[in-house]
């Protein structure tokens, strides 16, 4: 990876709705936009995705979005309101931080939910993307999603008990996800840890097989940044994103003419490499690299394929 940088540049951007979303620019200030785009939901922009970027080349900008990382208000508080962080509001807030600093297009960046808010950002202003590299793809289907905290369960059933015993007897056989969304906006602190704690060992148990990745990728947080990322993933992944069912792969042709590199992990339980296979089918501009020795949380292998990519996008 490339050193590491510092920015030059940060702020708040005050979308007028209450939340102040968090960016910042390093690298080269006349180099090629690219905007990296996190996944999570909720996990926030790092340092060290800064360092997939050749700095004398790019024009490096990344965000925190709504209510999470430097954003506020913070999911972690209870109190903080999430009904205005939605799919759409976060597209929105690309668009006006584009705007603010005078970017007219940019190279997209991300993976794990990342991709399906670059895909949806992509496909409602595909003018204004020049290209994008996609890491472990998801497109956050209801298909998908109930394969991630129930299907996958069959390789990890003690793992999977667990996860769905951590809400209420009562709600054990109906919508986890749901459960899971009002543990996490409970007033009693006690409620809220046990919930964040009980989603993200599910969250690291998929990944637990994964012999080139990050080992506790998921639960390896502050106590503030881990409830907001589970409270922000409950909250998203029990409305499905506010997507409907299969549009970003329906809409894929919308890409036609913007170059991308999908870039999956042959070991990627939770997304499996269908969910890349599909989009390739559908994207004609878009080239698929599967990663043999990688699963979700990446290898050796898979930040060479990463960093080639952008440096090819770079020239």
């Amino acid at each position: 990876m490339y050193p590491a940088i510092e920015p030059y540049d940060h702020g708040h951007l005050d979308t007028g709705d209450g939340n102040h979303v968090y960016w910042e620019v390093c690298g080269n200030p006349e180099g090629k936009p690219a905007l990296v785009v996190h996944g999570g939901p909720g996990s926030g922009c790092t340092p060290n995705q800064r360092r997939s970027f050749d700095p004398e080349r790019y024009r490096i900008v990344l965000f925190d979005q709504r209510n999470c990382g430097r954003s506020l208000p913070h999911a972690s508080d209870p109190a903080t309101d999430l009904s205005a962080n939605t799919t759409q509001h976060l597209i929105a807030d690309m668009e006006r931080l584009r705007e603010h600093l005078g970017i007219d297009k940019w190279l997209l960046y991300g993976g794990s939910w990342g991709s399906t808010l670059m895909l949806a950002y992509a496909e409602a202003h595909p003018e204004r993307v020049s290209e994008m590299v996609v890491v472990g793809v998801t497109m956050t289907r209801r298909s998908e999603i109930d394969w991630l905290y129930r299907g996958v369960g069959r390789f990890f059933p003690e793992q999977w008990q667990r996860f769905r015993e951590g809400v209420p007897e009562a709600e054990r056989d109906g919508d986890l996800l749901a459960a899971y969304t009002r543990l996490m906006s409970d007033p009693d602190p006690a409620v809220r840890a046990k919930a964040a704690h009980d989603w993200t060992a599910w969250e690291d148990a998929v990944i637990s097989l994964e012999v080139n990745g990050k080992p506790n990728a998921y639960s390896d947080r502050p106590p503030a940044a881990l409830l907001a990322f589970t409270r922000i993933c409950a909250h998203y992944f029990s409305n499905a994103a506010w997507l409907e069912e299969g549009v970003l792969l329906r809409d894929a042709h919308k890409l036609a003419g913007i170059p991308g590199v999908l870039i999956h992990g042959r070991f990627d339980l939770g997304g499996p490499l269908e969910n890349a296979w599909q989009l390739a089918q559908a994207w004609p501009d878009a080239r698929l690299v599967v990663v043999d020795d990688s699963g979700h949380t990446g290898s050796d292998t898979m930040r060479k394929e990463v960093l080639a990519a952008l440096d090819r996008f770079a020239d």
